[in-house]
C-alpha cells in the first residue's frame, strides 16, 4: 500500500527549530480511553534535553470518567496500587508542527508501563496489537475515516453557561452538498483545511451535511495507527480553531432527538506487496475480500461498544435517520451497515456503524479483528442486500443501547481471543460504569415529565 505524501517533521528538524527559537513549546500527549489526547506541554528545551526520550503521566488518566474523575473496580490503577505513573514514550514518527498554535508542535505517544511492558488497555496499544496481527501474515490495511460534526454559533464558554440550551446552529436549514449558505462558515472550513493540511493531516475535501449546521471533513486514507492519530488530531485541532473563530463544534453522535446523528464512516482495505487484496479485477471482489466482510458482518454487533463507545451512540441508530440498524451489506445502499464503494486499488469496505464519538484506534483495531476472523473462519459476506434495510425484521439488529453492547462484548469469544482478557474486561468495566452513571441521573427530560403531572 502506497500513498504520496509529504513526510512529517523529523526529530533533527524539531531540534533545529527549537535551537532556532522558532519552536517553543511541544506537546507531548497520548489517546485515552474516549479518544481525548492528554499530556503535557513541555518547553522546547526541556523537550530537546529529557522529554523526547519519554517521560511520566498518572495512571489516573486510563481509568477516570470524561469529569476526570477517578473509577473504582480496575485492574490497571486503583488506590490500592496507589495510581503511580506510567511512562508516556514519544513515537517520533507523528512530530507536527500545529500551525493553529503558535510556536508549538505535538508528538503522540505510547503507554509503558516502569519495566517497559506495553500498556495493554491503551487505545494505542490496542490497535497495534491489531496491525501486528497482520503484519504476521504479511498484509498491512489501508484506512480513512469521514467525520461529521454540527457547528454553532456560540462559543464553548457560552453554551456552557447555558447549560447547552438554545444552541444555535451556523445554518438556518439543511445544507448537504450545499454551496452557498455553508459559504458562511468559509472562513473557518477555509482555515481548517489549510491548518490541518500544514500540520500533515491531508484532507480531501469539506461539504455541509444533512443537518442544520453539520458538516462533514474527510481525510487521504493511511495506514490505521496514522489514520487514528490524524482524526483525533483533527478533532481537538477543530475544536481549538472554532473557539478562535469565536464558535464551537460537536461530535455528539445524536446532539437531538429530533435531528440526524454525527457518523464516522469507517474505509479499510487490506494490502500486500502495493496490492490491493479485495480488489479481484472485476467488481465481485476476492475470496479474502468476500471473508473480511463475512467476519464484519458475524461479529460487528458484538463488538459495536468498539464503535459506539457512549451513551448516546445508540440513539443514533434511528430508522431513516441515515445511521444502520441493522446488518447487510450493499455497493451502493445507505440503509445498510456496511457499503462496498470505490474500484481497483480504491475498492474497499465501508463501516457506516460508528458516530462522531467514535475512539478510532478501538474502532479501527475492532474492524480488522472482526475481518481476520473472517478470514480464519473462511466465512462469506452472503448476497448483496437490496432494499430497505431499515424495515426488514429478517436481518439481524444492532444493540440499542450501551448496556446491551457492553454485555456482547463481555460474552465476546472473539474478543477475548484477538484482545485479551484483560483488554476486553477493562472496557466492559468502562463501559458499566457509564451506564451506572447516566442512570442515577436526574434529566430534564423527567424534571419536564414529572414536576408537575406526576
Amino acid at each position: 500500500m502506497t500513498r504520496d505524501a509529504e513526510p512529517l517533521m523529523n526529530l533533527n528538524q524539531l531540534l533545529a527549530k527549537i535551537k532556532a527559537g522558532e519552536i517553543d513549546t511541544v506537546i507531548v500527549a497520548f489517546p485515552d480511553v474516549f479518544g481525548r489526547l492528554v499530556g503535557k506541554r513541555c518547553t522546547g528545551e526541556f523537550f530537546r534535553q529529557h522529554a523526547r526520550h519519554g517521560t511520566h503521566g498518572c495512571s489516573y488518566l486510563f481509568t477516570v470518567n470524561l469529569e476526570m474523575d477517578p473509577l473504582d473496580g480496575f485492574q490497571l490503577a486503583n488506590w490500592d496500587k496507589g495510581y503511580g505513573d506510567f511512562e508516556i514514550r514519544p513515537d517520533l514518527s507523528t512530530l507536527r508542527a500545529l500551525p493553529w498554535q503558535p510556536g508549538t508542535a505535538l508528538v503522540i505517544c505510547d503507554s509503558a508501563h516502569a519495566e517497559g511492558r506495553r500498556v495493554v488497555e491503551a487505545p494505542r496499544s490496542v490497535l497495534r496489537a491489531q496491525i501486528e496481527a497482520l503484519a504476521q501474515r504479511g498484509w498491512s490495511a489501508a484506512a480513512a475515516s469521514e467525520l461529521e460534526f454540527f457547528l454553532f454559533n456560540q462559543t464553548y464558554a457560552d453554551a456552557f453557561a447555558g447549560n447547552y440550551q438554545k444552541l444555535v446552529p451556523s445554518s438556518d436549514y439543511r445544507i448537504d452538498y450545499h454551496t452557498m449558505q455553508p459559504a458562511r462558515d468559509e472562513p473557518l472550513l477555509r482555515a481548517v483545511r489549510n491548518a490541518m493540511t500544514a500540520a500533515r493531516v491531508p484532507v480531501e475535501s469539506s461539504k455541509g451535511e444533512w443537518g442544520r449546521g453539520q458538516h462533514e471533513i474527510n481525510f487521504v486514507y493511511d495506514e490505521p495507527l496514522a489514520m487514528a492519530d490524524m482524526h483525533v488530531l483533527f478533532k481537538q485541532g477543530l475544536k481549538e480553531i472554532a473557539a478562535q473563530h469565536g464558535k464551537a463544534v460537536s461530535f455528539m453522535a445524536k446532539p437531538w432527538h429530533d435531528e440526524v446523528g454525527s457518523s464516522c464512516h469507517i474505509h479499510i482495505s487490506l494490502w500486500r506487496g502495493g496490492r490491493n487484496l479485495f480488489w479481484d479485477g472485476k467488481s465481485g471482489g476476492t475470496k479474502c475480500f468476500r471473508q473480511f466482510l463475512g467476519g464484519l458482518m458475524k461479529y460487528a454487533p458484538e463488538l459495536s461498544y468498539l464503535f459506539a463507545p457512549t451513551i448516546n451512540s445508540y440513539k443514533r441508530y434511528q430508522s431513516a435517520s441515515w445511521a444502520p440498524t441493522r446488518m447487510a451489506w450493499s455497493r451502493d445502499n445507505r440503509t445498510v451497515g456496511f457499503r462496498v464503494v470505490g474500484h481497483g486499488n480504491s475498492f474497499r469496505i465501508e463501516n457506516r456503524m460508528p458516530g462522531a464519538d467514535a475512539n478510532p484506534y478501538l474502532t479501527f483495531a475492532a474492524m480488522i479483528a472482526a475481518g481476520l476472523a473472517g478470514v480464519d473462519e473462511g466465512l462469506d459476506c452472503g448476497a448483496e442486500y437490496q432494499g430497505n434495510a431499515y424495515v426488514d425484521a429478517t436481518l439481524k439488529a444492532l444493540p440499542t443501547s450501551l448496556r446491551e453492547a457492553a454485555d456482547l462484548l463481555d460474552h465476546s469469544q472473539l474478543a477475548r481471543r484477538a484482545f485479551g482478557n484483560a483488554v476486553v474486561d477493562f472496557y466492559v468495566h468502562t463501559a458499566r460504569l457509564e451506564v451506572q452513571a447516566f442512570e442515577t441521573s436526574v434529566t430534564d427530560w423527567e424534571r419536564r415529565r414529572y414536576f408537575e403531572q406526576i
